[in-house]
């Protein structure tokens, strides 16, 4: 039997032992809880341990290198999210090429962020703060969860579009961000809605805009930050990458499966749990996707001048 034959026979059986999806945050955060999610689900429908392997480490590259270098045979999975797209600018001497060496199987979700600001502010819509930032400019302090974090990189975008001029200030992570802008020790953060949520319905912080391009039905009253920022879009999404050289018959069954758990009712609402919406669609649909991110957070990342932590 040839090479090629025998591929397509091996993956004909596919999956004969366990896979693993490698997360490259630790347990609890979005890339792991998506992981989990979805590992369960293709668990189940193909009757093999999808297991979630934890490697944290330079803003997902350790994991996404670990991924690059192990055997194109389906066994070895990534969890990709938005990062990946912004560290192809931030980072100078990657040892892989996430778009050449990390093969698209399918998206699996995308969430918005929320521009929130500590209610000291005079702002109640996304003019008025930019009216007000415009009018102090240097005065604003805006919050991420480290120096090229998707937080960050959207704050960017949004100095970037507006030509505003505020003072970012990294933390170690959101919820240290959370705290100093629940505080007015910050003024406005790009932030997770999920973490937000009970703040934003207490009053504790006002909620400006969502950054998805159209309305959250997570927070359906508020606009789009695009709504007056035009062509303004800033969301996190995650998905399935798999090694280059992956035989497409096991990248079209993962796709298929995948697929089929962004359908059930079930799974659906375990995702809008977590404020996140699902994002059906061909590998070559988030091909396409991860292109054009990497090419807007290219732009930003130089505007900004970012460097990772």
């Amino acid at each position: 039997m040839s090479s090629s034959v025998s591929r397509i026979a091996s993956a004909l059986d596919y999956p004969t032992r366990p896979v693993r999806i490698i997360a490259g945050f630790p347990p609890g955060a979005g890339v792991d809880i998506t992981a989990r999610l979805i590992g369960q689900w293709l668990s189940e429908r193909l009757g093999q341990s999808f297991i979630i392997e934890n490697r944290p480490g330079a803003g997902s590259n350790v994991a996404t290198e670990a991924v690059v270098r192990a055997s194109p045979d389906g066994y070895t999975l990534l969890l990709a999210f938005s990062a990946n797209a912004i560290n192809a600018t931030l980072y100078d001497n990657l040892n892989f090429n996430f778009i050449r060496d990390i093969a698209p199987v399918a998206a699996i979700t995308h969430e918005p962020d929320v521009m929130e600001v500590n209610p000291s502010v005079p702002a109640n819509t996304v003019p008025e703060f930019i009216a007000y930032a415009k009018a102090n400019p240097h005065r604003l302090n805006v919050a991420s969860g480290g120096n090229g974090t998707p937080s960050h990189v959207t704050g960017e975008l949004f100095k970037m579009m507006t030509g505003i001029d505020m003072v970012h200030v990294p933390y170690r992570g959101l919820a240290a961000a959370l705290t100093d802008l629940l505080g007015g020790r910050v003024q406005v953060m790009f932030g997770s809605i999920t973490a937000s949520i009970g703040y934003l319905k207490a009053g504790k912080l006002r909620p400006l805009g969502v950054t998805t391009t159209t309305r959250s039905e997570h927070l359906p009253g508020i606009p789009a930050v695009g709504e007056f920022v035009p062509g303004f879009e800033g969301s996190l999404w995650y998905g399935i990458g798999a090694p280059t050289r992956t035989p497409i018959e096991i990248i079209a069954l993962l796709n298929q499966e995948i697929n089929a758990g962004l359908a059930d009712p079930r799974l659906k609402a375990r995702f809008e749990d977590v404020g996140a919406t699902v994002l059906p669609g061909s590998p070559a649909d988030f091909r396409r996707l991860i292109a054009e991110d990497t090419e807007k957070w290219a732009k930003v990342v130089k505007f900004s001048g970012a460097k990772p932590d």
